[in-house]
């Protein structure tokens, strides 16, 4: 990346250290929250641990569509806000560097970031949510890993139940074996070994061979005593059960990419539904993308405190600011995607409004003398803080002398 001074790659490294720790942070903080969830799964529906891996690589997509706008939009502030702590802004703005100067950087990054995101959204996180859906589903048919559980009966085929004492070698070796075989003649076997092993057959793909070792046979025909048959080494033939194939990509909207919500967004063989839901969904992903664009401009109009102040509450006002602009436009394409609204006014308007107040915002803080939108806010807060403390203060007065008054 080409800089043009070194104002550039000072101001750079100030963005991009920050950005990169809320990402990563943010980033793994989700994955986090999900994983335990993940692993209950996998174990309720008896599958390899190593799917969870592979399930949480396909939410990373989506996960990752999330921590960038905050990545950028903190990075920025957390770069501006230093500036701003160390004097170094007002020497900057001093020796005549407008904000929009400060912002080519931040602009770059942002760029290159809103080019990464568009990848994402529009192309790779439909195709990965695609591939989570079909795991799940590959792990409630019993497709991915075929795993028996240990200490559980399992049923195969409606006519057997197998119990298995240990696995190993991912399921192919079995130990402390139990099967109970209903027969096609209507007879009852009980069969015991003390190992066993799966074996492919060449001549039918649709059985397997359980080779047991060291074992008994108790047949119970009906009205007839059990016998007892003991074998060394006896081929139990084991019908596969037929797997139900996943279905195509494209039956929920967010697994459509660009080019697929363009066409049946607006198809006249697509079901009013269909484009419904089609084009809320692209308006979904597109106002999420344009946004970007002005985040930036929010993290400087937040980032600087009043004279002699260090107050981080700009901090926490863009954090509340984004996850409420976020919450809105998911209502608000849910809400598009039942017909209760037009997608492009449910969808812009919130986005009109927000884009409204950062540049409001930001004017104040880069062309006003003294305009401060920080200094405002907390004006605001300490006055509902005080508020508030007029309002509680008689009740715990109240509360103290009932507590005298009992003791």
């Amino acid at each position: 990346m080409p800089f043009t001074s070194r104002l550039d790659r000072y101001i750079f490294r100030l963005v991009i250290v920050p950005l990169l720790g809320v990402f990563v942070l943010a980033a793994s903080l989700l994955v986090l929250d999900q994983m335990l969830r993940l692993f209950r799964f996998v174990s309720t529906e008896g599958g390899p641990v190593g799917v969870v891996f592979r399930m949480l690589g396909a939410l990373l997509p989506d996960y990752a569509s999330l921590a960038i706008p905050l990545g950028l939009l903190l990075g920025t502030l957390f770069a501006f806000r230093q500036l701003a702590l160390s004097s170094e802004l007002d020497v900057m703005r001093a020796v005549g560097l407008s904000y929009t100067r400060l912002l080519r950087e931040p602009y770059t990054i942002t760029l290159t970031l809103m080019a990464i995101n568009a990848a994402l959204v529009f192309y790779i996180q439909p195709v990965s949510k695609y591939y989570y859906e079909e795991l799940q589903f590959d792990l409630r048919s019993g497709a991915l890993g075929a795993s028996i559980k240990v200490g559980e009966f399992t049923t195969l085929a409606d006519r057997m139940a197998l119990r298995i004492e240990e696995s190993e070698e991912s399921g192919r070796e079995l130990k402390g074996i139990f099967a109970r075989i209903n027969t096609q003649d209507g007879q009852t076997l009980s069969i015991s070994a003390r190992e066993g092993r799966f074996l492919s057959t060449s001549d039918d793909p649709d059985t397997i061979i359980l080779r047991l070792s060291d074992g008994t046979i108790v047949q119970d025909p009906d009205g007839q005593s059990p016998r007892v048959l003991s074998f060394a080494m006896h081929d139990l033939p084991i019908d596969l059960p037929t797997i139900e194939s996943f279905r195509q990509r494209g039956e929920a909207e967010a697994e459509y990419i660009l080019p697929e919500l363009l066409q049946m967004g607006w198809s006249d063989n697509a079901s009013e539904d269909t484009r419904n839901a089609s084009q809320a969904s692209l308006n979904y992903r597109l106002v999420e993308l344009a946004m970007m664009a002005f985040l930036p401009l929010l993290a400087v109009a937040l980032a600087i405190p009043p004279k002699r102040s260090t107050s981080a509450l700009g901090v926490f006002v863009a954090v509340v600011l984004v996850v409420a602009y976020h919450k809105i436009n998911q209502y608000m394409q849910d809400f598009a995607a039942l017909g209760r609204i037009d997608p492009t006014l449910g969808l812009w308007g919130p986005f009109v409004v927000f884009v409204g107040l950062i540049l409001w915002w930001f004017w104040q803080i880069a062309y006003v003398p003294g305009g401060q939108p920080i200094g405002a806010l907390e004006s605001v807060f300490s006055k509902l803080v005080k508020r508030l403390g007029r309002i509680l203060r008689p009740r715990r007065r109240r509360a103290n002398a009932l507590a005298e008054q009992a003791s």
